[in-house]
């Protein structure tokens, strides 16, 4: 069986207060939920009726097997999902306060299992029947994960999606990163990310700027997030820009997610620049006018019924 979309990276145990502008250390109750960027692409893209699957590591744990059911639960196949004896699944903790400021905590230690992704442990030919593949920079932060991310990219020749994700927890530096990047850039076709994450990928920040230096990388279609000013995508056809959907913000953590998601069902059903971020805007825009990450990835009949309005 071919997949619609296959990601690579970051899982995790979302612990998210369910009590809205109150410090960590006076949160009373909180909701557990599956994340992590790869996995809530594939679950945001699932939500689309996408055919998904998701490469990643958990421990051998009651969480690893939380994330099993979870995964089955919205319809993204597990069957890349493998545990690490001895390393713990990650969780991660946020604070919600609206609209801007979410700081997240990221229980990785001693190291995340997502990073023992091997290179030799890939199935190589379903990478490759894949339509679209999704990596992110993150898992080129450490080995193994660093050469298996970079193969499972050389492997894929259809649409090859770079998710410039740039943790700068993850790296000793912004210069390392953009070393690692570089490398990830000659198997792109399609690169995503916000503006601080365009500056560590090409020393550009600048939207338009960092677009076109993306662009003469080699990548076909170049996304850049803008925060409050909205989207900007330039490819063979020129630069297009979606403006913001207005929200009442309630955690903004999952919107990047819920948009990579959309870009990968835009991208299969062969949309234009133009349509695939506005729909992807419109689908972040939910998501941050939600608590949690995964469970709040909107439908495609509740993202055009936003456009609609």
């Amino acid at each position: 069986m071919a997949f619609d979309l296959i990601t690579m990276g970051r899982v995790s145990v979302d612990v998210y207060p369910l009590q809205i502008g109150v410090p960590l250390e006076d949160v009373e109750t909180f909701g557990k939920y599956l994340g992590g960027s790869a996995t809530n692409v594939a679950v945001a893209a699932a939500r689309h009726g996408r055919n998904t699957a998701v490469i990643t590591r958990t421990g051998e744990d009651p969480f690893g097997r939380y994330i099993h059911r979870a995964l089955r639960g919205y319809g993204v196949d597990d069957r890349f999902v493998t545990p690490v004896p001895g390393l713990p699944t990650p969780v991660v903790f946020c604070e919600i306060f609206p609209p801007d400021d979410f700081p997240l905590y990221f229980y990785r230690y001693p190291k995340a299992p997502d990073m023992e992704i091997r290179a030799d442990e890939l199935d190589l030919d379903a990478i490759r029947a894949a339509t679209v593949f999704w990596a992110t920079v993150t898992g080129l932060s450490d080995e193994p994960s660093r050469s298996a991310t970079l193969t499972g990219l050389e492997a894929h020749a259809g649409t090859t999606v770079l998710d410039l994700d740039y943790r700068p927890m993850f790296w000793p530096s912004p210069e390392e990163a953009r070393h690692w990047v570089d490398k990830a850039l000659d198997h792109a076709t399609v690169a995503v990310g916000n503006q601080e994450e365009c500056a560590v990928a090409v020393g550009e920040s600048d939207p338009r700027r960092a677009a076109a230096a993306l662009r003469e990388r080699g990548v076909r279609l170049a996304i850049v997030k803008q925060g409050p000013k909205g989207v900007l995508a330039a490819d063979d056809e020129g630069v297009v820009e979606a403006p913001p959907v207005p929200v009442d913000v309630v955690n903004g953590l999952g919107a990047g997610d819920a948009f990579g998601g959309a870009l990968c069902h835009g991208l299969l059903a062969g949309w234009d620049a133009g349509r695939i971020i506005r729909f992807a805007n419109a689908a972040g825009a939910i998501v941050a006018s939600r608590i949690a990450c995964s469970e709040a990835m909107p439908t495609t009949a509740e993202v055009e019924e936003l456009l609609s309005r």
